[in-house]
């Protein structure tokens, strides 16, 4: 290594130890060795177990420490004539911090026995050795301080989150009581008038019919609620899919309950759209959540467009209604598993909050984005951007 500088040992130790004797720099650089590092070696690790003190003669050193378990501080910079490793040694622990160094550097080192003997001879570097030790000793103070108080931050946040979550669970098992108890309670009464007597054609076809509804609702809800927590564990093989058949499947499924209030589904195919790569059936759920999410919040009368557009590599699918519009305050919870728009002015809203949260895992299984524009009192745009088949 070249170097512009000469700095000799008997230069830099009396610089590192005021006041000390000859004899004890000599004795100090008989005691010792001279190394050569380049840039970015690693001379001290954190919480390793080492036995050398180490004195720089020349180049730049970086001490780091790693606060909270995760989060690396730089703490300062160290140059010709400080030193640094003797904590670890007077303490017999590991060491607090790690060096590194930043440039081409030469080091004079001792190992534990010569640093000992050179601390047992030498006043100048015993008394130096203190007042490094001191004001380390309220760094390390300073830091752990500063650590606890990041620990009791990250507590407090976590206990408000766990909060929350708690109330979530509250309100979903409260929502799913009332969505399964309303379907329940018809199925059930229908099922008891008919026990009761022999029931008229029509009045027969009527309860059937009743019956039926409700307990298919019942059977969506479930089968939403096991989906939505199953997903995760099964990840099914991809196929090609036809995505304009699926949305077909699903505008055919809503045309009744569009219908019950006047709503147009309205499905534009300008041209022949590539296929999906994907699964039909998640991608059946995720279109059938965003088609029921437009429908429940268009007014009476209103309208919800499906649409297509494609890049190089992907197919893109529009749902959009003219409804009430989502609340920018709203907007990031909206695909927070339970979370639903209880009340809307003088409307009500049913549901239990899951059909976005599925919507958008099913999209990121399918490596897939899922974005959302909304204006309140106009309506709302969900637009998800799926790979094409190869």
């Amino acid at each position: 290594m070249t170097t512009t500088t000469i700095r000799t040992p008997a230069k830099i130790i009396p610089h590192a130890f005021p006041g000390i004797k000859p004899d004890e720099v000599e004795e100090i650089i008989a005691n010792s060795r001279i190394k050569t590092y380049p840039p970015k070696s690693v001379i001290c690790k954190e919480d390793a177990i080492e036995h050398t003190f180490y004195m720089i003669l020349d180049g730049n050193f970086e001490v780091t420490k790693t606060i909270n378990n995760s989060n690396k501080r730089y703490l300062k910079t160290l140059g010709a004539g400080d030193f640094f490793g003797e904590m670890a040694l007077i303490h017999s622990a590991p060491r607090a911090a790690t060096v590194t160094s930043v440039s081409d550097a030469i080091l004079l080192e001792l190992d534990d026995e010569g640093f000992n003997r050179v601390l047992k001879h030498s006043s100048s570097v015993a008394m130096a050795m203190v007042g490094e030790i001191s004001n380390r000793l309220r760094q390390n103070d300073e830091m752990a301080i500063e650590d606890l108080r990041m620990r009791a931050s990250e507590l407090a946040d976590a206990y408000e989150k766990l909060a929350e979550q708690e109330l979530a669970r509250r309100e979903f098992l409260s929502n799913i009581a009332h969505e399964l108890r309303t379907p329940l309670m018809i199925a059930s009464g229908y099922l008891h008038i008919l026990n009761k007597g022999v029931p008229t054609k029509e009045q027969l076809a009527t309860s059937m019919e009743t019956i039926t509804r409700n307990v298919d609702q019942i059977v969506t809800l479930t089968n939403d609620i096991l989906f939505l927590q199953e997903m995760d564990l099964v990840l099914p093989e991809f196929q090609s899919v036809n995505i304009v058949e699926v949305v077909n499947c699903v505008l055919n499924k809503y045309k009744d309950k569009a219908g019950a209030r006047q709503i147009r589904l309205t499905h534009t195919v300008n041209h022949n759209i590539s296929n999906i790569r994907g699964d039909a059936k998640s991608l059946e759920r995720a279109i059938t959540a965003l088609v029921d999410n437009a429908i429940k919040f268009s007014r009476n009368g209103g309208e919800v467009e499906i649409s297509y557009s494609e890049t190089g590599t992907q197919v893109g699918i529009s749902v959009q209604d003219h409804g009430i519009g989502i609340d920018p305050e709203i907007l990031p919870r909206i695909y927070d598993r339970f979370f639903h728009l209880e009340k809307h002015g003088d409307e009500l809203y049913s549901g239990v909050g899951i059909g976005l949260s599925i919507a958008r895992q099913v999209i990121l299984q399918h490596k897939g984005t899922l974005d959302t524009e909304s204006t309140p009192g106009i309506g709302s745009k969900f637009r998800m951007n799926l790979l094409k088949w190869k």
